[in-house]
């Protein structure tokens, strides 16, 4: 496991749907010319803080992830520029601590324990959205999402949708998310309470 882990920003935008809802046609989205087939995805998500949530006080989660093909450990923090997210892999232990070089990228926020914080299950399925060249313009996942406030025994599940830029987006990000936002309303949805799955499992 490298110290550094890989870096990555997303941008992304998440919308409350209903269980009926149906999708919206996802090629009316700007530059979107072809929409790939539905990839079901099983993630199993296991978050850690401090005793006192320093880092939830930070804008900064730490989980580790199986299933799907960026699983491993996370550490995302919130910025102006959008989500910035460090990976590394998994060890074979779904229990395990958080690992050292993880810690390290934490040190500037908190330092452990990092104790059991929330668990999100989350049933997605994902298609790719891409321009006429064949570039991946953005992601759109369709979530339906179980969670337990681990601290409080609370549960929780909801339904989201989510876009997430890829390195063929439009260069006006902004008239971009307009044009889902106004194609999510149209199909029943709206833009997110929140912008975080932790975050609304911990209001739970």
């Amino acid at each position: 496991m490298t110290d550094a882990g890989s870096h990555s920003v997303e941008i992304e935008r998440k919308y409350d749907v209903d269980e009926a809802t149906a999708l919206p046609d996802l090629s009316a989205l700007p530059g979107v010319v072809d929409v790939g087939a539905a990839e079901p995805r099983a993630l199993d998500a296991r978050y850690r803080d401090t005793a006192d949530l320093a880092l939830a006080r930070a804008r900064v989660a730490v989980r580790r992830r199986s299933g799907g093909p960026d699983e491993g450990w996370h550490v995302k923090a919130s910025a102006a520029d959008g989500k910035h997210e460090w990976h590394w892999p998994l060890g074979d232990d779904p229990d395990e601590d958080v690992p050292a070089p993880v810690a390290g990228i934490l040190a500037q926020w908190a330092v452990g324990p990092f104790l059991p914080l929330a668990r999100i299950r989350n049933s997605r399925v994902a298609y790719t959205l891409r321009d006429a060249g064949g570039g991946v313009i953005a992601e759109f996942v369709d979530d339906h999402v179980r969670a337990r406030n681990e601290r409080t025994g609370a549960e929780s599940a909801w339904r989201e949708w989510e876009i997430e830029l890829g390195p063929a987006a439009p260069a006006d990000h902004a008239a971009f998310f307009s044009a889902a936002d106004a194609l999510v309303a149209a199909a029943g949805g709206r833009v997110a309470a929140s912008d975080s799955k932790l975050a609304r499992a911990l209001s739970a």
